[in-house]
């Protein structure tokens, strides 16, 4: 697929003269799984759109790491967004959960393209939304729900944007992904497995 057929897809609905512009500035690139795109600490020079794969966005404090959101195929990244709209450092890291096709658009283009477009600030505007809803979820599972709750609710996310059951990770992935320690983790999935919520099989964890 062409990368205009691309942005036609990912994000329908553009007026021709802007989907030209995005697709003249922007620049397609393949990030492998693993691969990180965003670090922390960096100014924001490129606003990143997932075109194909999946980004997970993390925040770090205190040696631990919090999972704070997915980028799924349409959407950018806003914590990147608001970090060059302000001109600050960002304060994520955003790392291809799995191999994963973007494109960077030039930041001070997009913030343009913002003022200028109804539908591209309407885009944004839909995502901080989200994001919004996402944090508010976060920080609900982080009060009202004990931490096998949590890590049951994480495995169960992870099977729906994955599209894989079961999901090949590591007990350190996800005690890094949740902001607790590994042998944590092992304890609560051997006690979900217990009651029959997972199976964890040998490089791999099934969701029940």
């Amino acid at each position: 697929m062409s990368k205009q057929n691309g942005i036609k897809k990912v994000i329908p609905n553009l007026r021709p003269e802007l989907e030209n512009k995005i697709n003249d500035d922007g620049k397609e690139i393949m990030v492998e799984k693993g691969q990180t795109i965003v670090v922390e600490g960096q100014y924001i020079r490129s606003i990143p759109i997932v075109m194909q794969g999946l980004l997970k966005v993390i925040t770090s404090s205190a040696e631990k790491d919090l999972l704070v959101y997915y980028i799924k195929p349409g959407e950018s990244c806003i914590m990147s967004f608001s970090a060059a709209l302000n001109n600050e450092k960002s304060r994520i890291i955003a790392t291809a959960e799995k191999d994963t096709i973007i494109l960077l658009l030039p930041s001070q283009k997009v913030i343009k393209w913002v003022k200028e477009y109804s539908e591209f600030n309407d885009l944004f505007y839909k995502q901080y939304h989200q994001r919004y809803l996402d944090l508010l979820e976060t920080i609900d599972q982080l009060v009202n729900e004990n931490l096998d709750g949590r890590i049951h609710s994480y495995l169960k996310n992870k099977v729906l944007l994955t599209g894989k059951n079961p999901i090949k990770i590591s007990h350190r992935t996800i005690a890094s992904e949740v902001g607790t320690s590994r042998e944590v983790v092992t304890r609560i999935i051997k006690k979900l497995e217990n009651n029959d919520r997972v199976i964890q099989l040998e490089y791999s964890i099934e969701v029940l």
